[in-house]
């Protein structure tokens, strides 16, 4: 597996040991990574919130790394980090290209590393807000589970309702249930069903809304970081499969809080566009968790039962004349970009490298 950079590559990576967590947690540095992308006015929203978790947040150190993905965003930001006197702690970064969240937060990770390498890294998305305490309870939750690699935060909407949920890893039943969306079959397999909702307890979980996920820096590393040949969507959840086959478990922790708005980049996960045709990026990032997850062979076997279990679901609808209760273009999108065809099975390895950015 590719590793980050040289850093990284020579970092003891078991968090478990006693080196990796000796210090108090006066002594914690924790890297707070935005990306953004055209949601620059998101973004110094975010950075107030993080501004307030510091006053707050005691004696140990967190600092934040902003990362432009060639949006243009960046003037705005820089022009509100003066305007506010944020520059002893907040960094700005502009890539040359906009290669996807993975590449974006990777780029982030390496720019954290130049200083020294944090302990922890909280990964941010610019439409969030962290609610009092969020970042020191996280912190807390992972310095008295050192086994745990990835906690993570439960959200609520911008009206203040609660969403409280993570996720279960996608697998040929999850796409089934998911394609008939029929009561019954919906019973029989709720333990596959990918979304799950969540009590206000600390739970283990397969994986994490990346919205708001603390991750020991040490992790990261060992993992080798986001695989950038998913451009977005689906990386946050091969991240966290990867770092479950290395060792490291993912927990939910609902009492760090944070305000997520949702879809602001690219409408995709925006309630008001429920119904949107999805960008092509996300069929091909589901082709690819599952070729990587399951191999070809089986992601075969899984794009055929989702494609006949989505067609069924839609034929329910029809019947029942909710057909507008669908996203447009699915199953022609879906078969298009099914591993189904051999055009399809190029999959390339595993890569975690960034380069090229300019500060």
């Amino acid at each position: 597996m590719s590793s980050l950079d040289e850093t990284a590559q020579h970092t003891d990576t078991s968090p478990s040991k006693p080196a990796a967590i000796a210090a108090p947690r006066s002594a914690r540095d924790i890297a707070v990574i935005i990306v953004t992308y055209k949601t620059a006015k998101l973004t110094v929203e975010s950075l107030c919130s993080v501004e307030a978790e510091r006053s707050a947040a005691g004696p140990f150190r967190i600092r934040a790394i902003v990362v432009d993905n060639a949006s243009g965003d960046l003037p705005t930001v820089a022009e509100a980090v003066e305007r506010n006197h944020w520059s002893s702690w907040v960094t700005l970064v502009e890539t040359p290209e906009n290669r996807g969240f993975a590449y974006g937060n990777n780029v982030g990770f390496k720019r954290a590393c130049a200083e020294a390498m944090p302990d922890y890294v909280l990964l941010l998305n610019p439409d969030t807000q962290v609610r009092p305490g969020a970042v020191g309870v996280l912190i807390d939750f992972l310095e008295a589970h050192p086994a745990i690699g990835i906690a993570g935060s439960s959200f609520e909407n911008l009206d203040g309702s609660d969403w409280p949920i993570s996720f279960r890893f996608p697998s040929l039943l999850s796409e089934l249930e998911g394609g008939l969306q029929f009561r019954f079959t919906t019973r029989l397999l709720r333990r596959w069903v990918v979304a799950r909702p969540m009590s206000r307890t600390n739970q283990p979980v397969d994986w994490i809304c990346g919205a708001s996920m603390m991750i020991r820096a040490a992790v990261f590393a060992s993992v080798g970081g986001f695989d950038e040949n998913y451009f977005l969507y689906f990386e946050e959840t091969d991240f966290c499969r990867r770092a479950r086959e290395a060792g490291f478990a993912t927990w939910y922790v609902p009492e760090s809080r944070v305000m997520h708005i949702m879809g602001q980049s690219t409408t995709v996960t925006d309630v008001k566009n429920a119904f949107k045709r999805l960008p092509t990026y996300w069929f091909e990032s589901r082709r690819r968790y599952f070729a990587v997850s399951f191999g070809i062979g089986r992601a075969v076997a899984i794009d055929i039962v989702a494609i006949l279990a989505y067609s069924l679901g839609a034929l329910k609808r029809r019947i029942l004349r909710r057909a507008h209760a669908e996203v447009p273009y699915f199953i022609r999108d879906l078969i298009r970009n099914s591993v189904l065809w051999p055009r399809n099975r190029s999959i390339a390895a595993v890569r975690c490298n960034n380069s090229g950015t300019r500060q």
